[in-house]
């Protein structure tokens, strides 16, 4: 296991839990190995290394430095939350010196390591076969799937996370009307009891009660600012390029980008326009600034 952050540690405990033998690498972390050559002469022939670490710039450097010094028949897993074009280039990378890379879309957070990962796999099958034991252990039952060839695995996890954005905004924007309505509701309550026979039950309402009971209802010390980590943008490029309409996903999106505005320079443009062809008043920058951000108040 490369990388012993947030997932990659507890993935790496959950696998020995399982009766795997672990071999870890991770610079920041206390490891088995000190190198990625020390790893690799840890692990008898033929290698699995899994890479567990952030997309971008840090996977493209260990995969080269690993597919620098892996021996044919090796199997390199990236487990992280890759473009699937980019795992697709580095399968055909591999499959050049006779290494399998295999990609595997991975679900389930800080709360994977208790109940399991949902893991969705792209690659040969004869990788994949070999690897079984290994997501079979990672995952619940019923949580993994060889979904389709190389990409195939970090294409499903994208869309997955594109759905995650819009459930959560759904989410989002429901409980601030609720918040901005003339009843005086308790919202951990109602997230609670929607998680017990209702159609919008799902572990997202968990987590949210859950944020309720730790945080209290108006979430007074998290801040409106939230940011992205690129799949849903992906799966927005791609619905572009299959000509299918994803207007919540991205809807949603842009939310996250409103999110971090202090000030929304189109909201001026559109304030000027209105004083400008119909006299509409204006509201100055003190004034608005004396406004509470309640809007109940």
């Amino acid at each position: 296991m490369i990388g012993l952050g947030r997932m990659g540690g507890n993935m790496a405990e959950r696998l020995r839990e399982h009766g795997h033998e672990v071999e870890t690498y991770d610079p920041k972390v206390e490891s088995t190995a000190a190198t990625l050559e020390e790893l690799c002469e840890q692990l008898g022939a033929p290698r699995a290394l899994w890479m567990m670490v952030p997309a971008g710039a840090v996977t493209e450097s260990t995969f080269q430095g690993l597919l620098a010094i892996v021996s044919p028949d090796d199997v390199i897993v990236d487990g992280g939350n890759s473009n699937f074009r980019e795992s697709q280039r580095r399968y055909a990378a591999a499959k050049e010196k006779g290494v399998h890379f295999v990609d595997c879309g991975t679900s389930g957070g800080i709360w994977g390591l208790e109940v399991g990962y949902c893991l969705m796999v792209g690659g040969d099958d004869e990788p994949v076969t070999r690897l079984e034991p290994v997501f079979r252990a990672l995952a619940p039952e019923d949580g993994y799937a060889h979904v389709g060839a190389s990409g195939a695995g970090h294409f499903v996890k994208m869309v997955h996370n594109g759905i995650e954005y819009g459930l959560m905004q759904a989410y989002a924007e429901g409980f601030e009307v609720m918040r901005a309505s003339e009843f005086d509701l308790d919202l951990h309550e109602i997230a609670g009891i929607w998680r017990y026979g209702s159609v919008v039950r799902s572990w997202l309402l968990e987590l949210l009660h859950a944020a309720f009971e730790h945080e209290g209802s108006e979430l007074e010390k998290i801040r409106g600012y939230v940011e992205d980590s690129g799949e849903g943008r992906w799966t927005i490029a791609e619905a572009i390029a299959e000509d299918v309409p994803v207007p919540v996903i991205t809807a949603a999106l842009f939310a996250r980008f409103a999110s971090r505005q202090e000030e929304s320079f189109a909201a001026k443009v559109n304030a000027a326009l209105r004083n400008q062809f119909g006299g509409h008043a204006v509201r100055a920058v003190a004034e608005a600034q004396a406004q509470t951000q309640d809007p109940r108040a």
